[in-house]
């Protein structure tokens, strides 16, 4: 068995075990929704209603049935790809996802590439150069970084960017120069998290025996740098990238909000304002199914960049 066949067996045993922790995420959220105050029959048919009416659709939308069935139904119907029908919208629920998903997704996206694009080279600067200007400079602007809401943060921009020099727009995402302010808001966080991250795993690293050894071999800098030592201290960092990439389309959510864009954010807090279960129950489990998706290529990735990791694949084909 080759090294490629044991990396698909134990992509297919993690997805496997994504599996159950989806459902204990149903099962949690379902509850939730479930002691939420409100009924849907009562929402979907509007205040008017008799309750007859209200009576029949709850028999119809087996409402009437005990927790357990009801849940059991719900995992059932998932299984199908049956999402539900939204009860604001009477409109499928994964149409409702499809089309506000892709947006919270490019925000995301964005926002994690500016923050590793910046925030990784000023971490190994920081580190290379500790105790200088640019050290103390880049620990600075990560505690500034780190203490601003993200909230404020995106007004700020908007206000500064949008209203008085209008530069970019304030609201939508219907072009790309939509989603630049929100993609530094968004990033902002990650971005101080990762300097300072870096520049610590850095100087950890460029201590060590090997990388002196290196040095003392006649090795450039730049190569003891980029071919020793910052492949090394990378495997912290993707694991910082890969949570907070996580958190990202949480916080997408939340500045989707401040600068009204079409995401998953704003159809969560309008099905949350119209209890509208089965589009909250369906956004959540979408985030978390991406969120097992990356968490799963990050440990793919490990493989590829850590030589013990990937010795103890070739150990086992023989």
């Amino acid at each position: 068995m080759n090294v490629g066949e044991i990396m698909l067996k134990y992509i297919a045993r993690r997805i496997l075990i994504l599996l159950p922790v989806l459902v204990g995420v149903a099962f949690l959220i379902f509850s939730i929704m479930d002691l939420t105050p409100g009924d849907p029959a009562q929402i979907i048919l509007g205040e008017a209603a008799t309750p007859e009416a209200v009576h029949q659709l709850r028999e119809e939308l087996g409402l009437n049935d005990g927790f357990f069935v009801r849940f059991a139904r719900y995992v059932m119907d998932v299984a199908r790809g049956d999402f539900g029908l939204s009860y604001r919208t009477r409109l499928p629920v994964v149409e409702e996802i499809a089309a506000r998903m892709p947006n919270t997704i490019t925000l995301a996206f964005f926002g994690m590439t500016l923050a590793v694009s910046i925030g990784l080279p000023i971490g190994i600067i920081s580190a290379v150069k500790q105790y200088s200007l640019i050290d103390g400079l880049s620990l600075i602007a990560a505690l500034i970084l780190t203490s601003m809401p993200a909230f404020w943060l995106g007004l700020m921009l908007m206000l500064q960017f949008s209203l008085n020099l209008d530069w970019f727009p304030s609201v939508g995402a219907d072009t790309l120069r939509h989603f630049v302010l929100p993609s530094v808001t968004l990033a902002v966080g990650t971005m101080a998290i990762l300097i300072r991250m870096t520049r610590g795993t850095m100087l950890e690293v460029i201590r060590q025996d090997y990388i002196r050894t290196a040095k003392a071999k006649g090795a450039s800098t730049r190569r003891v740098i980029f071919r020793h030592a910052l492949r090394n201290a990378l495997l912290p960092v993707i694991t910082i990238i890969g949570i907070n990439f996580g958190a990202m389309l949480g916080g997408a959510m939340i500045i989707e909000t401040v600068f009204a864009m079409p995401g998953l954010g704003t159809l969560i807090i309008a099905s949350i304002r119209a209890l509208d279960k089965p589009v909250i129950m369906a956004a959540v489990l979408f985030v978390a199914i991406i969120v097992g998706i990356i968490n799963l290529l990050v440990d793919v990735l490990y493989v590829y960049i850590d030589p013990r990791l990937k010795s103890q694949y070739v150990k086992v084909k023989h």
